[in-house]
Order: structure tokens, then C-alpha cells, then sequence
């Protein structure tokens, strides 16, 4: 698979939101690392006339996934606080769509195609194949990988791109060894702006 985009192509990035980031309320391990690294992707496919969606948790204040409610979490990315807005450093296209999971109390969410219409915008716009990089490697990148291919997208992980949470040790490795088996092809910036 050549991992240049192209027509049918589109960038998903996944939740890279204030608490996810250092400092924030459930920060992966240098997720801010990422920024600039998904800022190069998003000229790349906008200067290519790609369509780029942004995925982001957006909980109701009792999310069934917080630990305050029995879930694995601290308390994140609650709907309309700081906490939940994206980095301030993402450079953001206008009109960018924004897909919001996790907005159910009692429902969570780590893939951004669950209990959201992605499937049907992308087949809208004539999408076969999605890059996904964001956070966090081991949740919600996974997940979202998971269910583009399950859909029968093909896709490319943008590797240079993404960071785990690494709740146990190596959760990051064992996500990506996993959406390769499942199908992804791996790729870094070097080579998708090569071509």
C-alpha cells in the first residue's frame, strides 16, 4: 500500500485535547510531542485538498468511565471545560469537522466511530482509506483503528504521531503490534509527504 494521500484518502485525529496533554487531568507520557508532528499531517492533507476530522472525548460531568463513578478514570475532557478543548497549538483548519464520543453518561467510547455518524461522513465524502495518529496509542487509537478496518477502510498509523498512556508497561507497543496484525500499515512522516 502506497502511503502517500491521495483521492479517497483522510486524516482522523484522535483527541488531542488540554487533559490528555501534560499538566492535564489524564495526561499521556509526552503527548504533547505530537502536535507538531499532527500540525505537518494537517498541511499535508489540506494543502492536498483532504478532508481532516478531529475526534475528542466530550463527557457528561458524571461519565460512567470516571472513577468517580466506579470507571477506570480520573475525571477528563468533561464537555465545555478547559480541560476538554483541543491543544492550543493544533492548528486547526476552519470548518474542520469535529466528531464527539463518549457523551453518553452511562456509555463510553475510546473509538471515534462509536455512537457517532464518521462511518457515514467519510463514506460521504468517498473515503476509502483514513490516517489516524493522536491519543492515546493503547485506547482510543486503537479503538478507532480497530473499527475503521472492521468497517473496511484501509488504513495507515501514523506512528511518529501517536503516544500511549502505557498503563501497563509496553500497553503502546503491544496496541501498535495489534493494528498492525489486524491490518494497518505503519508510516511516518518522511515517507506519507514523500511522494
Amino acid at each position: 500500500m502506497n502511503p502517500a494521500p491521495t483521492t479517497g484518502d483522510a486524516l482522523i485525529v484522535v483527541d488531542v485535547q488540554k487533559d490528555f496533554l501534560p499538566g492535564g487531568r489524564l495526561a499521556v507520557p509526552h503527548g504533547d510531542e505530537v502536535i507538531p508532528v499532527l500540525n505537518r499531517y494537517i498541511s499535508l492533507f489540506q494543502g492536498r485538498g483532504l478532508p481532516v476530522f478531529l475526534t475528542r472525548d466530550w463527557h457528561p460531568p458524571e461519565h460512567c468511565s470516571f472513577q468517580s463513578r466506579g470507571g477506570p478514570w480520573p475525571s477528563h475532557c468533561v464537555a465545555a471545560t478547559a480541560g476538554a478543548e483541543f491543544a492550543s497549538t493544533l492548528d486547526i483548519p476552519t470548518g474542520t469537522p469535529v466528531i464527539s464520543k463518549g457523551t453518553e453518561r452511562g456509555k463510553d467510547a475510546y473509538s471515534g466511530f462509536e455512537g457517532t455518524d464518521l462511518d457515514r461522513r467519510l463514506e460521504k465524502l468517498g473515503v476509502s482509506r483514513v490516517f489516524v495518529g493522536g491519543l492515546a496509542t493503547d485506547y482510543c487509537v486503537l479503538n478507532t483503528v480497530r473499527d475503521a478496518l472492521a468497517g473496511g477502510l484501509r488504513v495507515v498509523l501514523l506512528r511518529d504521531a501517536c503516544r500511549a498512556v502505557n498503563v501497563q508497561a509496553r500497553d503502546g507497543v503491544r496496541a501498535e503490534r495489534e493494528m498492525e496484525r489486524l491490518g494497518a500499515l505503519p508510516a511516518e512522516f518522511a515517507v506519507v509527504s514523500a511522494h
